[in-house]
């Protein structure tokens, strides 16, 4: 389908509502492809204003690809720390080592290269193409999907593979090529400020009267998914074991949440336990067989912690030895101040933090 005036004048009306209401991020006032590339992994699962934080803190500890690519996994992850998705962390590491070993330091300015590298799916490839050298690729996130479906009063799901395809054609149908660049930051402000999830205000919309979504009385029902994908509910019982002023900490390394990242001794269990029946379990016994008596405190109880696939269930408690055991020799020993050096999951951090000065 071949563009026509129509279609470019819905490129202009978004250009022109975005020039008077976008919002002054770092990330916008610059086109250096590696800035633009950690604000677009950062952003993917975490909003604006949380984001900024995470940003900023990212890139004055990693200013470039070589900063970055020189880092180890550890402090990538704890800088990392709080954002969730921790192997998008370890992939943009990887993905630094990749430029530096295949494209000299200097970050590609080629769609098909810049897809290449770990981790850079076609969203976020078309992201950093047209904001760093306005190449015209659309991007297609949650706010553009949401734009086009009431738009058009699409009711494809976007969570398939034919839904997808004919969005990212609409998405490049109404672009701008000569603004590309501006066209997709455009299209997606649009969709986080104004076409917004729950209640938006059409009557301030410049779209209104093109908007077949609202023609229809169908703002609330757009975009469709085809349906959520099944969670399952698991139970982790934390145990900050202390003896002396000594804990000890676990790196994750199998295929699970939180690789890489470090934790406390950890039982998990089919379902809910007290702690009675914690005792009683193999995994509880070998922790502490031998390791004299047990000065026992409950920190946090059954937080619920929701991931995309999963709940979590947790529990935290605070367990004083008086020596340590066998089975806790194959864990890291550490003094309990050095805890704030490691990267830890947010479920973690959260039980650090109530524990304040009594860590």
């Amino acid at each position: 389908m071949l563009q026509s005036e129509s279609d470019l004048e819905l490129s202009h009306i978004l250009i022109e509502w975005y020039n008077e209401n976008k919002r002054n991020l770092p990330w916008r006032n610059t086109n250096n492809p590696y800035a633009i590339w950690i604000s677009e992994v950062i952003l993917q699962q975490t909003r604006v204003i949380q984001g900024l934080d995470y940003f900023n803190r990212f890139i004055g500890r990693f200013p470039d690809v070589a900063s970055l690519a020189a880092a180890s996994e550890d402090e990538v992850l704890k800088y990392w720390q709080g954002l969730g998705y921790y192997s998008r962390a370890r992939n943009l590491r990887m993905a630094a080592q990749d430029i530096m070993n295949r494209f000299g330091g200097t970050f590609p300015d080629a769609y098909q290269d810049i897809l290449s590298l770990k981790g850079i799916g076609e969203y976020t490839a078309a992201a950093i193409a047209s904001f760093s050298w306005n190449k015209p690729f659309p991007v297609v996130d949650g706010n553009v999907f949401r734009v086009l479906s009431r738009l058009y009063g699409m009711n494809v799901p976007i969570d398939t593979t034919d839904g997808k395809k004919q969005f990212s054609h609409l998405a490049g149908l109404i672009m701008d090529k000569s603004q590309a660049g501006l066209h997709n930051q455009a299209i997606m402000e649009f969709g986080a400020l104004q076409c917004v999830p729950q209640n938006p205000d059409c009557l301030k919309c410049p779209l209104i009267h093109k908007c077949v979504a609202n023609a229809t009385n169908k703002i609330e029902l757009l975009p469709v998914k085809q349906g959520k994908t099944k969670t399952r509910n698991r139970f982790f019982y934390y145990l900050y074991v202390t003896c002396k002023g000594k804990t000890w900490l676990h790196r994750r390394e199998e295929k699970d949440i939180w690789t890489g990242l470090y934790e406390f001794p950890l039982i998990e269990t089919e379902r809910a336990m007290d702690f009675t029946e914690l005792q009683q379990t193999k995994g509880f016994r070998r922790l502490f067989n031998d390791a004299g008596k047990l000065d026992i405190s409950i920190g946090m109880e059954d937080v619920k912690h929701v991931l995309s696939h999963q709940i979590i269930y947790a529990t935290f408690y605070k367990i004083e030895i008086e020596r340590e055991t066998d089975a806790l020799r194959n864990f890291s020993i550490l003094s309990c101040e050095e805890i704030e050096k490691y990267a830890v999951p947010r479920l973690i951090h959260i039980y650090l933090e109530k524990l304040g000065r009594n860590l």
